[in-house]
């Protein structure tokens, strides 16, 4: 965690950007910007990861070079060349450092304004990976330390019910799961129609959870076009199309089913806010700015997609939309912020 410079003076942006950065942040009595929520917490996979997976026995972390090459603090573990959509929200809402992830250790001090507790490779099912019910485990944690500092449960939930609380989760589910060539015996039990169903119930318990620890304003991801991703372009193929359509219709069903899940937890819990991102508009909305839209600006590794380490990646980053064979460009989420950011703004 550190204090850095606004993205906002390093970047190239559309106008509607900087209108929602403006209703987002606006400047405090001193001419400051204050933060527009007192406290930030986040959920998810690879797409919002700040160094969690850094120290795990794992291949899928990225604390390395080139990784972190536009990050005030070089590579953290963010799979990324700089920030990710996680970032960008809370620079945003006038977070003045980056939210430090769950295995940094955050301090009393820390911890009450935000936790990330993303993880690369997380999914929904235990099957796709490290899973979305390790993270809310990790938040009971932080929540009890949040009741002993606050000196009562009341006290710390009318402070978390203060917060915005965001998670990305879903994608691994078929990149890592149910896509794969071997995974024969998943897609024959479910058709994508079930599977998405599956995972939406799965998804509906784990965020009822979150609700019981205290979140009352939530926003959820929808999965992006994993289609569109350089890894799966190259091992798929498109017969001429820009994106692997089949890929992206079979997603298709887990973001309708999760929308209908969003109007179902608003009915359930007038007291809480929840809002949809739709990851699918935001790419669409940033991929038009690229040049380069299919090839990943560094090297890769043919059998984990991510960069190899300490080679040189491209020099025109601004021209690439994809940093590795999955994951956007700093630029590509900064681009796609005018779609999700209006969305938080509702639900604060």
């Amino acid at each position: 965690m550190g204090s850095r410079r606004s993205f906002l003076q390093s970047c190239s942006c559309p106008l509607s950007l900087f209108v929602v950065v403006v209703a987002l942040a606006a400047p405090s009595a001193d001419g400051s910007r204050a933060a527009r929520v007192p406290c930030y917490f986040i959920f998810g996979d690879s797409l919002y990861d700040s160094g969690n997976n850094n120290n795990l026995n794992t291949s899928v972390k990225v604390n390395y070079s080139p990784y972190g090459i536009d990050f005030p603090a070089g590579p953290t573990g963010r799979f990324s060349n700089g920030r990710t959509a996680a970032d960008i929200i809370g620079e945003t809402l006038g977070f003045k450092d980056f939210i430090p992830p769950f295995a940094s250790n955050p301090d009393d001090r820390q911890i009450l304004v935000g936790v990330n507790y993303a993880s690369g490779s997380a999914g929904i099912l235990v099957q796709s990976g490290k899973h979305l019910s390790k993270q809310l485990r990790n938040h009971k944690v932080t929540v009890s330390r949040i009741v002993k500092k606050l000196g009562s449960k009341k006290a710390a939930f009318e402070h978390l019910g203060q917060c915005l609380y965001i998670c990305n989760m879903g994608n691994n589910d078929y990149i890592n799961n149910y896509i794969l060539p071997q995974s024969t015996a998943i897609r024959s039990q479910y058709n994508p129609a079930q599977f998405a169903a599956l995972l939406v119930a799965r998804y509906s318990a784990q965020i009822k959870r979150m609700y019981e620890l205290g979140a009352r304003k939530v926003a959820l991801a929808g999965i992006s076009n994993i289609g569109c991703t350089p890894s799966l372009i190259a091992t798929v193929g498109t017969n001429g199309a820009p994106c692997v359509t089949s890929v992206n219709q079979l997603v298709a069903p887990f973001n309708i089913g999760l929308k209908s899940l969003i109007s179902q937890l608003k009915s359930a819990h007038p007291d809480a806010k929840f809002g949809y991102l739709d990851t699918i508009r935001a790419g669409i909305l940033a991929s038009q700015e690229f040049k380069v839209r299919t090839t990943p600006c560094c090297q890769v590794s043919t059998v984990t997609g991510l960069c190899l380490p300490n080679t040189v990646p491209c020099s025109q980053r601004q021209s690439y939309l994809f940093w590795d064979a999955f994951h956007p460009t700093e630029l590509a989420n900064r681009l796609g912020a005018p779609i999700l950011l209006p969305v938080i703004q509702r639900i604060l």
